[in-house]
């Protein structure tokens, strides 16, 4: 696998890719033993990254703020990191 990147560096989409990309390597069971566990494990720390991502957005969601008549009137900001 090429050079790493720091996981926290990586966006939702690129973590995304990048845990498919170790799936399909883990599932295709071509990687010797050693570096299945690596990449195992770096596969959970992609799936962390993207739940978290994917629980900051939720909160942004959820903190619209809805007028009277139920349109979106202002959000509340969300500090995700």
């Amino acid at each position: 696998m090429a050079e790493e990147r720091d996981i926290s560096e990586l966006s939702f989409e690129e973590a995304l890719k990048e845990l498919e990309r170790i799936v399909g390597r883990l599932e295709s069971g071509e990687a010797a033993l050693e570096e299945a566990i690596r990449l195992y494990e770096r596969g959970d720390a992609l799936r962390r990254r993207c739940a978290d991502r994917l629980d900051a957005a939720q909160a942004r969601i959820e903190a619209i703020r809805l007028d009277a008549e139920g349109r979106p009137a202002a959000t509340q900001p969300f500090d995700a990191e």
